[in-house]
């Protein structure tokens, strides 16, 4: 299949059915069951291994203790979240104040046997140092904290716990600077004898021209030392580097395409140049699903510059909880091999699922990019990994995961493709440890199979940063792996059975049916789930291609005709301007011509958009009597008719969403995406008055009252509203005002 199929693919599966998705996965996916078993089996040895070894001051201990399945641990998260924009001190020392009193502290303490993690309550108790404890203290610690507070004010316990959260991100980041990680000899020292090092630069995405430039400029300065101190005979075993396209452009989005594919192409290109010359990896790092698209863009071009030629560092990070992860991976075998290429492939489960959930449901998606259910993501994974093994001229796989089903099931089914493990600083050490060993032991005991016990070499991601640039990373990491289903949160707790935490992933996919999560529906059906029979109001994808090409197109067809505005009274036209051919442009915003105003375009005065009248003092006066004896028959036809009207009304908003955005466009000059909202907006509206009529305007509440009479409550309209709207909404607010008193039935 052609490049530009395989993209079309990737286009039309970003909010694929859900249930759809899995199924074609299942009859795609395939692993006989004599490899399923051997995977579970070593995967259950592992497990039970690290809990033998259990590491005393790794961070999985602290994830045990405080995921995010007690209120302590939902604080933590809260806390290193909101501490980004607490904008002064004394609202800090409130917020800290409210979460640390919150909290039962004291059911933690000592409840782990990891000295990291009693170290850590006490830290974000007191001061992120282990001290001597008085016997008042470890018998009333919340008392204790609460008079401490007291007595040296919320200033001293908010550095404290600063201090605290330093400790804590400084498990997750290896360093403040490159240049400080890089002459750490003893960071090195401890790692395993295969690893290598994928840095990155902190950072959540440039807000201004000055940020992308320092982050361009960290990037730059993090390739020179990297490559300064490369000894590795090839590129696969130097330590790399993974860049955020985010962090280099100020408006990387698909409404700024122009842009993106100039300054920030020649951006990226110059530090793969730096690379090249200095033979080491670079990946573009995965980021939010509606960015997709344009790192594509971004991926082909770099792949085929004839600078970065005869380089086989180029790598991408795809995200399995992507339903067009298969497609994807798909795309970047074909791309290597009409590049000539061996592409790195960082295969992540992805970390970005919440707010994910969140955009697809704001922006009023047909469904969601990711996927609902964990176990569909695991199963995705698998599936993606059987196409990067698959191509080993074209893809040199790097498998990103911290769980040992998955990295059973990876060993199992490479046979002798050549790959590699990743995993983040400060997680999953204790896992790829006891693999390491397990895996040396077979190669030691099977010595004429050397090829089939060889061992992948472990790349370590490594975050490098200061304290601020941390806290997005830290929570992230926080929430994707202390959630109650993250393996890490559980394969340490010995009180979840080893065969509950490690299972085939197909039984437990076709355990449910459909393959949604139950609990999450998809965004059309959002308020279903507060108990409400409204639709959500369908959006446009405006960061695909595809539908964006499909509105613009409606939308220009729209604007080749002219539109005449005037009163409407009792369903006819009154004060109709007649037939116009040739009047002169106006350089003004209105003229009056005759009854007639010209309108035209704010951004360009030359468009005539259309024309309109005013209504005369009789139209006026004709409208308030037809209203004022329609109105007894309107309110006669109740709640229900009129919801069936107004939901009618929605839909026909709704089908005429091109024309109306290209109006909203060109006649008051907003934006396209706040076109669209103002047309969802003016839907929502409808349907949820429509839900009011029927709830309060259906039928008569019953009230309490004496035997043998019957006593009824109705609601009914009150008469004539004049609505007078706001002209920076013209549509929203107008129909919102109109629809609210035909649904009260005036």
């Amino acid at each position: 299949m052609s490049l530009t199929r395989i993209r079309l693919q990737v286009r039309n599966t970003t909010h694929q059915d859900e249930h759809l998705c899995v199924e074609q996965l299942l009859a795609n996916s395939s692993i006989s069951p004599n490899t399923q078993q051997g995977a579970l089996a070593l995967a259950r040895q592992l497990v039970h291994q690290c809990r033998q070894h259990h590491n005393k001051g790794s961070l999985d201990a602290f994830l045990q203790e405080f995921g995010l399945s007690n209120n302590e641990g939902i604080a933590l998260m809260c806390l290193a979240e909101a501490l980004l924009r607490v904008p002064d001190d004394a609202t800090a020392d409130k917020l800290i104040a409210e979460k640390i009193h919150a909290g039962d502290w004291s059911s933690h303490r000592g409840h782990s046997n990891s000295l990291f993690v009693n170290a850590s309550v006490w830290g974000l108790m007191l001061t992120g140092q282990i001290l001597p404890l008085e016997a008042a203290i470890t018998d009333d610690p919340q008392g204790w904290l609460n008079k401490l507070i007291n007595r040296l004010g919320e200033p001293i316990v908010r550095n404290a716990v600063l201090q605290a959260m330093r400790l804590l991100g400084n498990q997750y980041v290896m360093g403040s600077t490159i240049e400080k990680v890089i002459n750490d000899k003893v960071v090195f020292d401890k790692t395993l004898p295969n690893n290598c090092f994928s840095f990155d630069m902190l950072g959540e995405g440039a807000r201004t021209e000055a940020d992308a430039q320092r982050y361009f400029d960290a990037y730059a300065n993090a390739i020179k030392c990297i490559g300064q101190n490369n000894n590795a005979s090839d590129v696969y075993s130097a330590n790399g580097i993974s860049i955020k396209l985010s962090a280099l452009y100020p408006r990387y989005e698909y409404s700024q395409q122009a842009g993106v594919m100039s300054v920030l192409l020649s951006r990226i290109r110059e530090l793969a140049i730096a690379a090249k010359r200095h033979n080491i990896g670079l990946s573009i790092d995965a980021e939010e699903a509606r960015r997709l698209d344009l790192s594509l863009d971004i991926f082909e071009a770099l792949a085929r510059d004839p600078e970065l030629s005869q380089w086989q560092g180029l790598g991408f990070v795809l995200q399995a909880y992507q339903k067009r992860a298969p497609w994807v991976a798909r795309w970047l075998i074909q791309l290597a091999e009409e590049t000539h290429r061996c592409l790195m492939v960082r295969l992540v489960k992805g970390a970005y699922w919440d707010a994910e959930i969140k955009y697809a449901q704001e922006q009023g998606m047909t469904d969601y990019p990711v996927f609902t259910r964990k176990v569909n993501t695991d199963l995705c994974y698998q599936y993606c990994a059987q196409i990067l093994l698959s191509s080993p001229q074209a893809i040199y796989p790097q498998f990103a995961t911290h769980n040992a089903h998955t990295l059973a099931v990876l060993l199992a089914i490479s046979g002798e493709a050549k790959f590699e493990f990743q995993r983040l600083h400060g997680m999953g050490e204790l896992l790829y440890q006891t693999l390491y060993q397990q895996l040396s032991l077979q190669q030691k005991k099977c010595p004429e199979k050397n090829h089939k016990f060889s061992i992948p070499p472990v790349r370590v991601y490594a975050p490098i940063g200061q304290h601020r640039e941390l806290l997005p990373y830290l929570v992230r990491r926080l929430l994707e792996n202390g959630a109650n289903s993250s393996f890490i949160h559980r394969f340490l707790d010995e009180q979840v059975p080893i065969d509950t935490l490690v299972q085939e992933i197909e039984p437990q996919v076709l355990s449910v049916t459909p393959h949604r999560h139950s609990h999450i529906s998809a965004p059309p059906k959002l308020y279903f789930q507060a108990g409400e029979q409204r639709k959500n109001s369908l959006g446009v994808d405006l960061n695909n291609p595809l539908s964006v090409d499909s509105l613009l197109g409606a939308a220009a067809s729209a604007l080749e005709k002219k539109y005449a505005g005037n009163s409407i009274i009792i369903g006819s036209a009154c004060c109709a301007p007649q037939p116009f051919d040739s009047d002169p442009l106006s350089t003004e915003r209105t003229q009056v011509t005759e009854e007639r105003l010209t309108i035209s375009s704010p951004a360009n005065r030359n468009h005539i958009v259309g024309y309109c009248t005013h209504a005369s003092a009789n139209d006026i006066e004709q409208a308030f009597i037809s209203a004022a004896a329609a109105q007894p028959e309107w309110d006669a036809l109740g709640g229900e008719q009129r919801a069936m009207l107004l939901d009618k009304l929605a839909d026909a908003l709704e089908q005429d969403k091109p024309t109306l955005t290209a109006l909203i466009t060109s006649e008051a000059g907003r934006t396209i995406r706040d076109a669209i909202s103002e047309i969802r907006e003016a839907i929502d509206f409808c349907r949820y008055y429509a839900e009011q009529a029927r709830q309060h305007f259906s039928r008569p509440i019953k009230l309490p009252g004496p035997t043998g009479e019957q006593n009824l409550l109705s609601l009914h309209g009150r008469g004539v509203f004049l609505c007078i709207s706001p002209w920076n909404f013209p549509l929203a607010i107008f129909t919102g005002q109109i629809t609210a008193a035909l649904a009260a039935g005036n």
